[in-house]
């Protein structure tokens, strides 16, 4: 028998699966944790059935999930300890039978493609719905079906079932998305466009890398007054463009690019890094002391941020800072394209601000095309087909993008239109809901469906966001999708072929030939 079987990410081993060790780093003792994990949480949704679980559950049951997303837990005590506090609450529920770990990944090839389909998707929603509930929003909808959801992963269905449970389950997270949407926007304040600067300036400092805004402005808060300069890294980028954010002088500038790069970014950095969420890669020793995790996210060895009755105390991390001290002299660095620069904060509000302008530019022939070229970044080679689609796009049309996949583009100056920049950065993965409220805004606009807007989506994946993303866009009934830079080992050939038929979902190949039929 294998050690492990992993097959949830775009990276994943020979195409097919991590068997021995995963490419992101997981150990096989870690993966078969997770798995544990999963199946304890399916024992839960059974306790839960046909009861109130209360809050207690409802949390476990989103953090239980999100901590088996890629690049997010790697600490088997970490795991352990979210499992025994499952089992725990299991047991005020009057019980309910775990799944069988074995038999997770097992099976025939479609059902296990179409459950991990589901499972994946789900583990991305379950991040997307912590993140709204610590900000006090959730939706009783989206909370019931991630127990309804995992009952059924530990249901045996015919295909035609399995397709219908993922097509209601993407109507249920644009739910969830739009729940986190009103989190934020509530909190925070709309995104508003800023220029962020990439320099950092001489003193102490700390980057803060993630997704989740809530810690970051935690940190914004202790930190201030004390002479210590905060950096965004990766999907904490359009924090910038929070008002509420955004407020604090101390909230300097962004430092490196994507995730994928962290290693090298972070090798010998003068500065401790606060990890929010995923995605955390095996630290090297230059580096691992000044390394903090926060709520789900785990490691071995690293020092941890707790949650103590709501509250986080950065103190800790603070220390960091003073004691390392930063550098002497301020530090001009570059995206992968050699811009100083970059752009956040075209969300929905401000994209919608001018919607008129859009409108009268697509009318006029001004604007002929608009492309969303967003999603998550990888290690894997075959993404620079994204910065080279990007440099292709025609003067008259624009690109939205999202997700940390734009920082293989989004230090370029492609111009403006319209008296808009040709790029404009939505958001995190978090924010595809912006995306989707634009997309439908302009298909009401012109009386007409998504499908018939001069708009292309071509969509990069690496994790599980992603992919709740890409169901959420496919019950929509979204056509025509390109998917890169490869298409996802847990997909077989036979739903592939579904997916191809019913939704014309398409893989990526060059530039220059998808350009060509995007534009006819």
């Amino acid at each position: 028998m294998n050690d492990m079987f992993c097959f949830q990410c775009e990276q994943t081993a020979r195409g097919t699966g991590c068997t021995k060790t995963g490419v992101c780093g997981k150990n096989p003792d870690v993966s078969r944790k997770q798995d544990e994990l999963t199946c304890s949480l399916i024992g839960l949704a059974r306790s839960a059935e046909g009861k109130i679980p209360g809050k207690n559950a409802d949390e476990l049951m989103m953090q239980g999930l999100f901590a088996t997303l890629t690049n997010v837990n790697f600490d088997p005590e970490r795991i352990d300890e979210l499992k025994m506090r499952i089992e725990t609450e299991k047991g005020k529920l009057g019980g309910g039978k775990d799944y069988d770990p074995d038999n997770l990944f097992q099976g025939e090839t479609d059902i296990v493609s179409l459950r991990s389909t589901l499972l994946f998707g789900m583990r991305g929603m379950a991040a997307y719905a912590w993140h709204a509930h610590i900000l006090g929003k959730d939706d009783s909808e989206v909370t019931a079906w991630l127990y309804k959801g995992m009952r059924e992963i530990g249901a045996d269905h015919e295909v035609d079932k399995w397709l219908s449970l993922i097509m209601e389950f993407g109507q249920i997270n644009l739910k969830c998305m739009a729940l986190l949407d009103e989190a934020n926007t509530s909190a925070y304040g709309h995104p508003v466009p800023a220029t962020v600067s990439m320099k950092v300036e001489k003193g102490p400092f700390i980057v803060v890398t993630g997704h989740d805004l809530l810690d970051l402005k935690h940190l914004l808060e202790q930190t201030e007054g004390k002479g210590i300069n905060i950096y965004t890294h990766g999907e904490m980028l359009p924090a910038h463009g929070y008002p509420e954010l955004r407020k604090y002088s101390h909230l300097k500038g962004n430092y490196g690019t994507a995730w994928q790069n962290q290693q090298k970014e972070f090798d010998h950095l003068p500065a401790p890094i606060l990890y929010t969420t995923n995605c955390i890669m095996p630290p090297r020793e230059t580096y691992a002391e000044n390394i903090f995790t926060t709520a789900v996210v785990g490691y071995p060895g690293l020092k941890h941020v707790p949650d103590k009755d709501q509250k986080k105390d950065f103190t800790p991390v603070i220390e960091k800072a003073l004691e390392l001290g930063g550098w002497d002299e301020d530090k001009q660095f570059t995206g992968i394209n050699g811009g100083t620069e970059l752009m956040t904060g075209f969300a929905r509000n401000t994209v919608m601000g001018v919607a008129d302008k859009v409108i009268e530019a697509v009318k006029s022939g001004d604007l002929k095309h608009i492309f969303l070229v967003g999603g998550c970044d990888g290690a894997k080679p075959g993404r620079n087909y994204y910065t080279e689609f990007v440099k292709q796009t025609p003067a008259n049309t624009i690109v939205l993008t999202l997700a940390c996949g734009k920082f293989r583009f989004n230090d370029l100056n492609i111009g403006e239109l319209a008296g808009l920049p040709r790029l404009l950065d939505m958001g995190q993965c978090n924010d595809a809901y912006s995306a989707i409220h634009v997309a439908a805004a302009l298909a009401k606009a012109f009386d007409c469906s998504v499908n018939d807007l001069p708009l292309s989506m071509v969509i990069s994946w690496y994790e599980q966001k992603a992919v709740c993303i890409l169901l959420t866009l496919l019950s929509l009934g979204i056509k025509n999708i390109y998917l890169g830079p490869s298409l996802p080992a847990f997909i077989s050939s036979a739903v592939l072929n579904v997916l191809v038929e019913k939704f014309d979902l398409k893989p990526i190949s060059t530039p220059e030939a998808d350009m060509k039929a995007m534009l006819g």
